[in-house]
């Protein structure tokens, strides 16, 4: 079946199971709301409580709903708990989901530019990580989703940090021996150029294989690193609150195809309320960095902040390495780079 007749079964669907009362003469009471369903790999929140990630898709969805007058309803799906982290992608180009709170990076394997989205150094900042939504580099990567039949919703961005569990991961001879999660293909790069073994691993699988020694190793963000529990097990936490050479792009996305499916009031009604929780998304990851070192130095953990000196030698090696590797690998991965690198 088309993409197209895929849409149009789902909607056909949807209509019938949200179908208000039926008068005689099959004259409808109220038009049915569109439904749309928000997965994502995080924990669910509760209230002012939890996952920022997981909270605003739920102040996404609540305020999409009273934009649109209740013409829109989105569920959030919290947890994997509506499919598995890794077919989240492919579902929403497929239209076989509606939307999602992504890590970007976590398609590489499929779309190999999406690794742009957590370029290790490329992106070291929250003020720098600000400039790309509007940059030519924010704007080329918007097109070339678009082409794979994703929008950009509300952008995210969010600071690592690295937890380790009997040596500290800070300096890039620290990675010498050591089995590390990166988070991405090209962290995994890079912490192999530094000597590394690595495991791919979406976050909420951290926990589990740090418990059974399959991992020494883990950098994530400071949301995820709470949410998971990872100070039970590690003794370490290089902080990358204000500096650190993993930031990674984790976008609300959406199936463009059933995007384009929408009356135009209600696309706008989504754009423009994705666009709103961008401040309550940096407030989010901000606060959790400041979060995480609480939490580990509780926990026993030694923690250290990342200086200059330390995030100049990664960009270096990322330089050397994973950032050559990856503009060879397409002229669209070159240009992507390029565009990245003018955004200081």
């Amino acid at each position: 079946m088309s993409l197209q007749g895929i849409v149009a079964r789902r909607t056909i669907l949807r209509s019938a199971l949200a179908a208000p009362f039926m008068l005689p003469f099959g004259i409808n009471r109220a038009k049915a709301a569109t439904v749309l369903k928000l997965s994502h790999q995080f924990p669910g929140s509760n209230g002012d409580q939890g996952d920022f990630r997981d909270r605003m898709c739920r102040r996404f969805a609540a305020e999409v709903n009273a934009r649109t007058k209740g013409a829109v309803e989105i569920q959030v799906y919290p947890g994997s708990s509506l499919m598995k982290t890794n077919a989240q992608f492919s579902s929403m180009r497929k239209a076989a989901l509606d939307m999602s709170l992504w890590p970007l990076a976590y398609a590489s394997g499929e779309a190999p530019e999406t690794s742009i989205g957590l370029m290790p150094a490329l992106v070291s900042s929250y003020e720098q990580a600000a400039l790309w939504k509007h940059a030519p580099v924010g704007r080329r990567l918007t097109e070339l989703m678009a082409a794979k039949g994703l929008i950009f919703v509300s952008w995210v961005w969010q600071s690592g940090n690295a937890a380790s569990r009997d040596r500290p991961l800070y300096l890039p001879e620290d990675a010498k021996g050591l089995k590390i999660r990166g988070g991405s293909r090209e962290v995994d790069l890079l912490m192999k150029a530094a000597g590394a073994a690595t495991l791919n691993l979406p976050s909420n699988e951290v926990y589990v294989a740090m418990q059974t020694g399959a991992c020494d190793a883990t950098i994530t963000s400071s949301t995820s690193m709470i949410s998971f529990h990872v100070e039970e097990l590690a003794k370490h936490l290089t902080s990358g609150r204000g500096r650190f050479y993993w930031f990674m792009l984790e976008p609300i996305m959406m199936s463009k195809a059933i995007f384009d499916g929408l009356p135009k009031d209600q696309q706008e009604a989504i754009l423009s309320v994705g666009a709103e929780m961008e401040p309550f998304g940096l407030h989010g990851a901000q606060s959790d960095d400041a979060e995480v070192e609480k939490v580990f130095a509780k926990a026993g953990a030694k923690v250290v902040p990342l200086d200059d000196g330390a995030l100049a030698k990664w960009r270096t090696l990322a330089q050397d390495t994973v950032w050559k590797e990856y503009a060879n690998r397409s002229s669209t991965c070159a240009e992507l780079l390029k565009l990245g690198e003018a955004v200081s």
